[in-house]
């Protein structure tokens, strides 16, 4: 890959409007000149070979002249106070205002009042409340206007009814520069609708390794389209600097996210290691920033992720040396959620560690007050020194000023609030309408099938084409994207929706049949399928094949084409995939990422319109390598290689869209890695695990086709939905036995236990249990916590199949280590019990959790 060594990239910088110093001497053959870092230790930066970049908001001595004189007046308390970001799902107004907090949030899965489907309004008022309660003067605290930052990664898309963007990945297809600054001044007009000031929001990742589960959100893997889109997206999100708006209505402040190298770790692991060098971190990972601070970003969210071993929450070299000194940004440096934790020494009540390296704001969901005692603790004993505490004061104090909060009154009386038509605004959907129809890249037209003739007969099928949540993915009402219904997409449109409105405005006829039965042969078939939603680790794979255990879409595929009847496959998903086989098996391949509410974008551009004449061509390029084999995980633009499709591709309907036979060989993968979100499923263990019974303190047996138990226990296979997938245990009463799950090398969950998620099976009780149960997560020999369950199998009615999710925070309440799982499920008890289970795996959401307080009871009356 072509890549920017010190004065590199000095041209497109000064094009963007960011100053850019600190350059060596030109090479003596023209290459461009080189700064390799100096330094050797593991995690250490070298400050002088990183680009220096000059903000484009002047100093302002009446400014800090104003925040001087307010931090005068400021106790230790209020001090410590902004200092601290809690989740709306765990404080209160009262809570603002007793510890003077500085911002609030709202998670994915957070909503005002408990309800992250709350209605606009109630969000409007909410920031009131939230509002009101931090300038509150009665106690005779300063009052501080708090700060509400949300995820609007791809539109405020936390709101029912708001227009939903294309992620990342589809905008980099359309390599659209003025677009994308649309796309974030539309964001910004609809986040102040709803009184919310603060988006955590461009991620500038660019991705190495495309299992990772945060692909769909980085531009690409080419450096130089992160940023380009870096300062189009901070400019919408944020108006120009100098400008009479710039961070007032219609515009909102912007993060740039997660310095750094997240797009980096090894293996695709989200949370993980990045390993490279330096200059691979600054040139490759690094790209976006320099544009953002040159775009006025005022704030900057720190990775959970490690770089060279060190977590880059706790890493001074990055945050203040490289972040804060040699790129000169002066805003809100923040934490990832609850990533203090994950610094050495920390825990996510208490670390100082982390304010010391150059944080300036923990984002602590639910450790807040725990943390926020502990941080004054630490400032009053000086374990914080006061002039590093009084640095990330004046930095809050001056993004909220320079915002105009002191001045703004309450959210509800700023410009747009209660402005809920703008929400979905037909203006609004036009432009993601727009980047719909050119995020979509084609890969396969054979025979010039496309564009369509609208006066035709269309069958519409697979499980992608009449799901809006669907088509949109993670970050979409939800975390995960999960758990919604069709009725809080009010304002959107389905991909069949957007098929019909453009058939039936030609006299065609569209006809959706989700398997594919038709009762009239249609003239051609339009198939939408691929991946569900999902968001952070959750999307994290092991390799890139697409559905390796369920063939349905591809089944479908077939069925179609072996009725002579042409297809055109638009494929859903957050990354390039392993479709070999349905490449095969369609006339036309469309890949449509993730396109958000406006499905009708794809119809727009696979017919033609009614007379005949050009409607919209395709105009996509991949910004992301489009892998050959499922094990072509890390294939980059410049790296050598051979992609199916290379960086750059896209068809045009010109173009010849034939394209020869396929392997459709996956055998190749024999991928050794520990799957650590699925631990039994299909009848079988997770990659990297194995199913065991063990008797008392005797050894484990490993439980196969043709050892089914030790003593006290037998284990037979169970047929639920498809043949021997799932396991029925039988316990005798013959002492304390146990059934589990344990693998090779421990994994860490250490973040998954950082929030919702939790542990969930599938389970049957064919035998009351006669003694006492427990459920536990080992961390290696005499390391374990375990949770009750014996209400839970008391209380299910016998023979039917329930749920059960208990929350990882319990096993690690209960003693479990979760940064070295060795045996992610284990059911124990002495007496007599029969059990069946399948699908064991992490989950996430509220919905049926057994959560710490209900188990407790559970034990206590057991106990009784």
């Amino acid at each position: 890959m072509k890549t920017w060594r010190g004065c590199t990239g000095v041209a497109l910088f000064i094009a963007l409007g960011v100053a850019v110093g600190g350059c060596s001497r030109p090479s003596s053959s023209g290459a461009p000149p080189v700064a390799e870092p100096a330094s050797t230790a593991r995690g250490e930066v070298n400050p002088a070979v990183w680009p220096e970049v000059r903000s484009p908001i002047p100093s302002n001595a009446a400014l800090e002249a104003r925040i001087s004189a307010l931090m005068q007046a400021m106790t230790l308390e209020e001090k410590v106070g902004q200092l601290i970001q809690a989740d709306v799902a765990s404080v209160t107004p009262e809570d603002v205002r007793r510890y003077r907090l500085g911002s609030i949030l709202n998670g994915g899965n957070s909503g005002p009042g408990g309800d992250d489907f709350a209605p606009a309004r109630v969000w409007l008022a909410a920031a009131d409340a939230y509002y009101l309660a931090s300038v509150d003067k009665s106690s005779g605290a300063a009052a501080i206007p708090v700060l509400w930052g949300l995820d609007a990664v791809h539109g405020h898309a936390n709101i029912i009814g708001a227009t939903i963007f294309p992620h990342n990945i589809g905008l980099g297809a359309t390599r659209d520069v003025d677009l994308v600054r649309e796309i974030g001044a539309v964001t910004a007009r609809e986040m102040r609708v709803t009184g919310q000031d603060w988006n955590f929001g461009p991620t500038l990742a660019v991705v190495r390794d495309d299992r990772w589960g945060r692909t769909y959100e980085s531009y690409s893997e080419d450096p130089e389209i992160v940023r380009t889109f870096a300062g189009a997206m901070v400019t919408g999100l944020q108006g120009e600097p100098g400008s009479a708006d710039f961070l007032r209505p219609p515009h909102v402040i912007s993060t740039a996210k997660h310095f750094l190298g997240d797009g980096g770790t090894a293996e695709g692991r989200d949370q993980g290691d990045n390993r490279a060098s330096e200059a691979e971190l600054r040139d490759i990972h690094a790209a976006g920033y320099p544009a953002a601070i040159g775009a006025g970003v005022q704030t900057v969210m720190v990775s959970f992720s490690s770089w060279q071993g060190i977590k880059l929450t706790g890493h001074r070299g990055l945050i203040t040396d490289v972040l804060k000194g040699r790129m000169g940004f002066d805003g809100i440096v923040v934490s990832d959620w609850n990533a203090q934790g994950q610094v050495p020494g920390c825990t996510t009540v208490s670390c100082a560690a982390a304010i010391n390296a150059g944080l300036d704001m923990f984002m602590a969901p639910d450790s807040w007050k725990g943390l926020c005692e502990n941080t004054l603790a630490q400032a009053r004993s000086g374990e914080i020194p006061g002039a590093r505490l009084d640095d990330a004061v004046r930095r809050i104090l001056r993004v909220k000023m320079r915002a105009g909060l002191f001045e703004a009154g309450k959210p509800s009386s700023r410009p747009l609030a209660g402005r809920f038509e703008l929400l979905g605004a037909p203006e609004h959907r036009a432009v993601a309408r727009r980047a719909v129809r050119e995020s979509l890249v084609l890969l396969k037209n054979a025979a010039h099938l496309l564009p369509l003739n609208p006066r035709q007969r269309v069958l519409v099928a697979g499980d992608g084409a009449d799901d809006i949540a669907r088509q949109s993915g993670g970050w979409t009402l939800t975390w995960q994207g999960t758990g919604t219904q069709r009725s809080q997409f009010p304002h959107a449109q389905s991909i069949y929706a957007g098929i019909r409105e453009a058939v039936a405005a030609a006299g065609g006829v569209a006809e959706l049949k989700v398997d594919g039965a038709y009762a009239k042969r249609p003239d051609v078939a339009i198939v939408v399928f691929g991946e569900s939603p999902y968001a952070e680790f959750q999307g994290d794979r092991l390799d890139l094949e697409y559905s390796p255990d369920d063939k349905s879409d591809l089944v479908l595929l077939r069925k179609l084409r072996d009725a002579a009847i042409p297809v055109v496959a638009v494929f859903l998903s957050g990354r390039p995939l392993w479709v070999n086989p349905e490449l095969n098996a369609a006339n036309a391949f469309v890949a449509a990422w993730l396109p958000g509410s406006e499905g009708g974008g794809v119809a727009d551009v696979l017919f033609r319109k009614s007379d005949g004449s050009m409607n919209h061509d395709f105009t996509g390029k991949l910004s992301f390598s489009w892998p050959r084999a499922p094990d072509q995980v890390s294939l980059n633009r410049g790296d050598g290689g051979s992609p199916l499709f290379a960086y750059g591709y896209g068809l045009t309907y010109a173009d010849d869209g034939d394209l020869a036979p396929l392997d459709e060989d996956a055998s190749r993968v024999a991928s050794s890695r520990t799957d650590s979100r699925t631990f039994f499923a299909q009848g079988k263990p997770g990659s990297g695990w194995r199913l065991f019974a063990q008797a008392g303190s005797g050894p484990r047996i490993e439980l196969s086709a043709t050892q089914r138990g030790t003593g006290g226990l037998e284990v037979v296979p169970e047929d639920r939905v498809a043949q021997e997938d799932a396991r029925n245990a039988r316990w005798s009463g013959a002492g304390d036995v146990a059934i589990g799950i344990e693998g090779v090398e421990p994994i860490d969950l250490q973040r998954e236990a950082n929030g919702e998620l939790s542990l969930a099976f599938d389970y049957r009780v064919t035998a009351a249990p006669g003694s006492a149960v427990t459920l536990g997560l080992e961390c290696g020999v005499g390391c374990k916590g375990s949770v009750p369950i014996t209400r839970a199998l008391r209380e299910a009615p016998r023979g039917e199949w329930r749920h059960m999710k208990v929350r990882l925070s319990c096993f690690q309440a209960a003693g479990s280590d979760m940064k070295r799982i060795s045996a992610p499920f284990v059911i124990s008890t002495a007496g007599t019990l029969g059990l069946s289970f399948a699908n064991v795996r992490l989950e996430t959401g509220r919905q049926d959790v057994l959560d710490c307080a209900t188990l407790a009871s559970a034990q206590a009356g057991a106990a009784e």
